[in-house]
């Protein structure tokens, strides 16, 4: 990698940094409703090496990250979407500078393994790894919360995706070793092991790609807060139970009793993480995705292979659609030493009845 950077640079990287993908474990849609979510950090990394210029010109290059060999310059200061890939990039520097820090052009390089459209973050890897290395580059007094936060900014205001704070926040502080329990309303959050003696996950990548900027995730937070404003509350959040609901007309009805009842679940499965009882986490992963096919209806029918697939196997305590929804991938937990064996048998069958190709994200293939 430093190689090739240094072939179209010509110089050396100053800084360097890294972020990682997530997936969910349960707690979907519940972020940019004020609930409580349980993501973990993947092992697939989004990487930029950046090199200080002399003027005000950023450029930017990336062999994984839009059409293959294209590379993007700007002024900063004159940042603007254009629903390109890019933007992404340009929102950083654009909230920077809104919030009065001094920048000077930089060329950056990025290479990630988190992939796109997949429901794994990718979007926020690549805002928390550039917040991370200009962050080091110029000495800015950020946070990591401040970090996620400034991430969700540039989704929201600037590439025009409404999307909550979860992917940010887990991209920014969580691990592979625990699952982040996240209070979104208040950002407390709290690092659970996972019973890694007991129990292991596997992730697989549907192939069909999603994106959180089209109009399918944004009409259901809509769909949200008009709930809201039916029942009067602030968020869903305020809802304690789903039997309060009942006044909501279709499809608000169905949008808040995912969510109201998805929260109740995600606090069910910290208790079960807690416990050590993996078949009770199990079932709750198979509620929620119930709950995301019917009541949210999210899921693909691609997805729904993936996750009946996984099923099928004696050894799979559960699995459910992971991310925002309309395609990506599916996350499933499974008794210790199995994972690679089951996603193999799940992905070979699904590429067997689909026309897509399923890629095994974890547990990685070792040599």
């Amino acid at each position: 990698m430093k190689e090739s950077f240094f072939k179209v640079f010509g110089q050396r990287a100053t800084e360097s940094s890294d972020a990682p993908g997530r997936v969910n474990l349960i707690g979907e849609h519940t972020d940019y409703n004020g609930g409580f979510v349980l993501p973990t950090a993947i092992p697939q990394m989004t990487h930029i090496e950046l090199a200080l210029r002399n003027d005000n010109t950023v450029h930017i290059v990336s062999s994984d990250i839009g059409p293959k060999g294209e590379d993007h310059s700007y002024i900063l200061g004159q940042e603007r979407p254009l629903h390109r890939w890019f933007d992404y990039f340009e929102g950083v520097t654009w909230l920077l500078q809104k919030k009065g820090y001094t920048l000077r052009g930089f060329d950056a390089r990025i290479s990630s393994h988190v992939p796109m459209g997949a429901g794994l973050s990718s979007s926020a890897a690549l805002l928390v790894a550039m917040f991370r290395v200009l962050r080091t580059t110029f000495h800015l007094p950020l946070t990591d919360v401040e970090i996620a936060l400034m991430s969700q900014s540039v989704e929201n205001d600037f590439v025009g995706a409404q999307v909550g704070i979860m992917d940010q926040m887990a991209s920014s502080l969580a691990d592979t070793g625990t699952a982040l329990f996240l209070d979104t309303r208040d950002l407390n959050y709290q690092r659970i092991a996972l019973p890694e003696d007991k129990v292991e996950m596997f992730i697989i990548n549907s192939g069909v790609r999603h994106s959180h900027s089209d109009g399918g995730y944004n009409t259901r937070r809509k769909e949200c807060e008009e709930a809201c404003l039916r029942l009067g509350v602030a968020q869903l959040r305020d809802v304690a139970d789903v039997s309060l609901l009942s006044s909501l007309p279709e499809p608000y009805l169905s949008r808040a009793r995912h969510v109201v009842s998805e929260n109740s679940r995600v606090l069910k499965a910290v208790e079960a993480i807690h416990k050590g009882e993996m078949e009770t986490l199990g079932q709750l992963m198979i509620e929620s995705h119930a709950s995301m096919r019917d009541d949210f209806k999210v899921s693909v029918p691609e997805i729904d292979f993936l996750v009946e697939a996984s099923l099928a196997h004696p050894l799979v305590y559960g699995a459910r659609l992971t991310g925002g929804g309309f395609g990506g991938s599916i996350v499933g937990i499974c008794k210790k030493g199995h994972g690679r064996e089951l996603a193999d048998a799940i992905a070979d069958r699904y590429q067997s009845q689909t026309s897509y190709h399923a890629s095994i994200l974890v547990p990685e293939l070792r040599n």
